[in-house]
């Protein structure tokens, strides 16, 4: 038996803790144990069992083993170790991204007196001298009397649960947070293992039961249950109206008993269920490429939009199952799993698991488990669904390759395509990365021979794809003399197809109804207080996490800030506020304007919040209760509405006058994908795409749906400047609560790269990031640029060694390789 066990533990530092093991238990790689860390209780993942006596320190024993057999399997755990080195993420915060297994273990807050604490709460109690009453007033009295009701509950210097104190004290969380920098009390935490099962109540029917006298209501009961096999969920009786009190009465009778069964997952009902036509020649073709390959082998499946991309997946999954092997689909929004659940549950009902983190953390438990034990052998999810535990793997996709998100943002940043080809390698499994529109790595990859490229280069059935017009929006402003959001031709061909009893989209890739709010006096812009961006004006009225927000209010998009719209500006106390800039929500009411007898939805994060949202907006589209849809990027993804033969595109193209290398790709992508939703019906679909570049080659080969020759001005451009995928990039952002330290860490980094002088490294910067403050945070980066990913990595590493050299905390330094924003 091993003495003791490296553990990972989710904490941003680059290294594992030895912990001792308890006779009888044996730790394996790859088993969850609860650990004490500080005043903390954390769940880790054991990395080794040793016998290796730590020479420093006395270890701490391992409270908890919560699994006796590995719960990450050797090559997960080698996946996440390659993460690790490759993003430069502590190992820790990797595995647990790959556990969503929040829902398995009960976490419970305490609070402590501390002996700081005892002498500020004894001054109090003696201090009616002058001094202690002079401080006292130059505090808020409001919140020192809170203190004091904390420190007085505590008194007797047991800990008490976060719950209970809050309720003892009505105190606020950043009280307590305050009163803990203070060193007042301390926080302290426990964990232990809870039973993760949904329990659902049923109402079974008592059959062999003599009926008495019953109700008209409780005879319906009766009636329901018979027809539904003698059983029924209790929560789908009340939502059929049944009488709450007449169910009881019968339950007291002894006709119907109350069982507890563990709750079944649903799959949404939505979608255009299972895929009905024959697979077309190039189909096969590419069927046929990926189904004949038994080991680890990267595919490019490029396809027009429209062409047939998803009918390939599921037929290889088909093939895949047929072998008795497991197949993840991976989408990049949560808003498109609900259709490909759909699909995948027409195909192969039962076996199919869904992962995403719009799952409850019970949901997400249930499903993962379903997957481990080889219940649910096909898995479609988001980015994290890449790490589905599948027994049996034989077959990784990725639909939509080319999507920002399956970029990470925050610890660890890993890129999900990226990660799926590296798990492909080590499952010795092949890869399908789709897109009818690839990301230029990708892309690369395959003209390079490290892919094989399988082309499907026109739609199902022969359809067209759209035509697309250009509006040049510079001519259509010197012609109408109006600074107008719909130019005229988009308004006619909407107009023309509705006239026509078709449906319509139109893009406006913008949340809110105004993107600045200024001041015409003296140009202040009004901005987040947490962020240095402008606030958002949102003009609807609705409620948002249960607090009534009427009529007009200013939103932070990237912290949740809310404010009301001021009367006058803060700075100088005009009246002149002037609004700029047109979002989703002014769209709609434009178009409402426009064309009052349409059926106007709208999809963006405002009207999304939630996977039932999306489910319905895109069921009323189905069904053609929606004839006009309004909305973000969102409605650019994936659908596959026949109804839909007009597309507008509006305000697509101003990214290409940000400084970024990646604009144009980004313009061109989205473009090509929101006019490939119109025209996949039996009609022809027609696309009016505004613009104020309408000279340049992302916008010109968008119309022409002209791939090819987007991709070869746009990899000239990238091979000249050394940018990705001829060089590589890393972001390295310093970050801090307080901008000087922030800004003094940012350049002693700078001053260590200047002196060592990385060879085969360029380095650019220190300086403060494009946006310099998010969230009460400030940002500082450096971006190194290489050819090589090996001198790339040592200088990180280098830089990350020296920044723990000189005392810069390691969760304030975070490295971003391959970053798909600079921001």
């Amino acid at each position: 038996m091993p003495s003791f066990c490296e553990v990972a533990l989710p904490v941003p530092l680059d290294r594992t803790f030895t912990y001792a093991v308890g006779d009888g238990v044996s730790p394996q790689r790859g088993a969850r144990v609860i650990v004490p860390f500080r005043n903390e209780k954390l769940i880790g993942v054991v990395i080794e069992a040793h016998e290796r006596v730590p020479e420093e320190f006395d270890a701490k024993p391992v409270e908890t083993l919560i699994d006796e057999e590995p719960i990450l399997s050797a090559r997960l755990m080698e996946l996440g170790e390659w993460m690790a080195q490759y993003y430069l993420a502590p190992i820790g915060e990797v595995l647990r991204g790959m556990l969503p297994l929040t829902a398995e273990v009960r976490r419970t807050v305490y609070y402590r007196i501390t002996d700081v604490g005892r002498d500020a709460l004894a001054k109090n109690h003696d201090g009616d001298d002058e001094g202690s009453t002079r401080r006292r007033k130059q505090t808020d009295d409001d919140s020192r009397d809170a203190e004091w009701k904390v420190l007085e509950r505590l008194a007797d210097g047991e800990a008490v649960k976060l719950s209970t104190l809050r309720t003892a004290t009505a105190v606020s969380l950043p009280l307590l947070a305050g009163m803990a920098r203070k060193r007042w009390i301390a926080r302290e935490t426990s964990a232990m293992e809870r039973d993760a099962r949904r329990i659902e109540r049923h109402a079974v029917l008592v059959v062999d039961a003599r009926l008495p006298a019953l109700t008209a209501k409780q005879q319906a009961i009766l009636a329901e249950l018979a027809a539904c096999g003698n059983e029924m969920p209790l929560q789908a009786l009340r939502e059929k109206g049944m009488s709450a009190s007449s169910l009881q009465t019968l339950v007291r009778r002894g006709l119907v008993r109350i069982e507890e069964r563990q709750a079944a997952f649903r799959m949404s009902g939505l979608g255009a269920g299972k895929i009905g036509h024959l697979l077309n020649e190039a189909q096969m073709e590419a069927l046929a490429s990926i189904a004949t390959v038994r080991s680890f082998e990267p595919f490019l499946l490029y396809g027009v939009t429209g062409s047939g991309k998803t009918a390939v997946y599921l037929a290889a999954m088909q093939r895949v199952l047929d072998e008795g092997k497991g197949a993840i689909l991976l989408v990049p929004e949560i808003g498109l799993t609900p259709a490909a659940a759909a699909q995948l549950d027409a195909t192969f009902g039962q076996r199919v698991a869904l992962l995403h983190s719009a799952l409850t953390p019970a949901e997400r438990s249930e499903q993962w488990h379903r997957i481990r034990r080889g219940d649910a052998p096909i898995v479609v999810g988001t980015r994290s669904a890449v790490f589905a535990p599948v027994p049996n793997l034989g077959l990784i996709l990725v639909d939509e390759e080319h999507d920002n998100s399956y970029k990470q943002e925050e610890s660890p940043r890993y890129n999900a395509r990226d990660v799926a080809v590296m798990r492909g390698k080590l499952e010795d499994v092949p890869v399908v990365l789709g897109s009818a529109t690839p990301s230029l790595e990708t892309w690369q990859n395959a003209q390079a021979g490290k892919y094989r490229r399988l082309a499907m280069t026109e739609r199902v059935n022969h359809r067209p794809l759209p035509r697309v017009e250009l509006v040049d929006m510079r001519m259509e402003f010197q012609q109408t003399g109006k600074e107008q959001l719909f130019s005229r031709r988009l308004i006619e061909e909407t107009q023309a197809a509705l006239d026509r009893g078709e449906q319509a989209m139109i893009l406006l890739n913008r949340r809110g109804y105004s993107f600045v709010c200024m001041c015409r006096s003296c140009g202040e812009k009004l901005e987040c207080v947490n962020c240095a961006i402008s606030l958002t004006h949102h003009k609807s009225s609705h409620s948002l996490d249960d607090v009534a927000v009427a009529g007009q209010r200013l939103e932070c998009h990237y912290c949740g800030y809310r404010r009301s719209v001021p009367k006058v500006c803060p700075k100088c106390e005009s009246e002149h506020l002037y609004y700029l800039g047109a979002g989703s929500q002014q769209g709609e009411e434009r178009l409402q304007e426009i064309f009052p007898a349409a059926r106007i939805g709208r999809m963006d994060r405002d009207t999304v919040r939630g996977r039932s949202d999306m489910e319905r907006v895109l069921a009323r589209l189905h069904s053609g209760e929606i004839n006009l849809l309004v909305g973000t990027q969102m409605i650019a993804k994936g659908h596959d509405v026949h109804g839909v033969t007009f597309v507008g595109v509006v305000g697509c193209d101003h990214a290409l006058a940000l400084p970024d290398f990646r604009a144009a790709e980004r313009v061109f992508q989205l473009m090509t994908q929101v006019s490939g939703r119109a025209g996949r019906g039996e009609l022809p679909g027609r696309v009016v795409l505004q613009t104020y570049y309408p000279e340049h080659y992302a916008v010109q080969a968008a119309s022409e749906h002209d791939y090819d020759g987007f991709v070869t001005r746009e990899i000239k451009y990238r091979r000249w400047m050394h940018y990705p995928p001829f060089g590589v990039l890393a972001n390295l952002l310093v970050v801090s609560k307080r901008m000087e330290e922030a800004a003094g860490w940012s350049a002693e980094l700078g001053k260590w790269f200047e002196r060592i002088k990385p060879e085969g490294v360029r380095v650019l910067g220190p300086c403060t990031a494009p946006i310099a403050r998010i969230k009460e945070i400030y940002r500082f980066h450096l971006i190194l640029k290489a050819a090589s990913r090996r001198a790339l990595n040592t200088a990180l590493r280098g830089a990350m060694a020296h920044a723990e050299e000189v005392g810069i905390p390691r969760r304030n330094v975070i490295a971003d390789v391959d970053p798909l924003r600079l921001l």
